[in-house]
């Protein structure tokens, strides 16, 4: 939830920032890691095993939220949340076995379904590090920092 609480903070009109030339705007990002996840999570639960083929990025699309290129802070951040919300309900009714089941990585490597999930996270966390970098150039401190120091302040 902390890339929506970032997308949230960020200044609306300035979502088109890019931090660098040959980097994707704090848009982008945010849209990126909506996209990828609801893709690659929408591939898993539905039984996806081979995400090494060629047109596993095509089958993403299926999963995706259809939303305007150009959508707004606060309908991005209310997508984020949505999507968080509905794939760890979807996960939670997920059998232990599920989360056994062996896949292929994009990168080839044969993992399990659990170690699937905690790439696309991982995969997550990398881009939200963008958001937050986003927000500390501008001079806004990261939803996660805030909470942070308050805790700090309150012992």
């Amino acid at each position: 939830m902390d890339g929506a609480a970032a997308v949230e903070d960020f200044p609306e009109a300035e979502m088109d920032f890019r931090p660098a030339p040959d980097v994707m705007t704090f848009r982008e990002v945010a849209r990126h890691i909506l996209d990828a996840g609801d893709g690659l999570t929408g591939l898993l639960l539905a039984g996806e095993a081979n995400f090494a083929t060629p047109e596993f990025r095509a089958r993403m699309k299926d999963h995706m939220r259809s939303l305007p290129a150009d959508t707004g802070g606060a309908a991005l951040a209310a997508a984020m949340r949505e999507s968080v919300e509905e794939r760890a309900a979807a996960f939670a009714a997920q059998t232990p076995e599920f989360y056994g089941q062996m896949v292929t990585r994009f990168d080839g490597q044969k993992v399990t379904r659990l170690e699937m999930l905690q790439t696309i996270k991982e995969h997550e966390l990398t881009h939200r590090a963008h958001l937050f970098l986003c927000l500390r150039m501008k001079g806004i401190v990261p939803a996660t920092t805030r909470r942070r120091l308050a805790a700090q302040a309150g012992k």
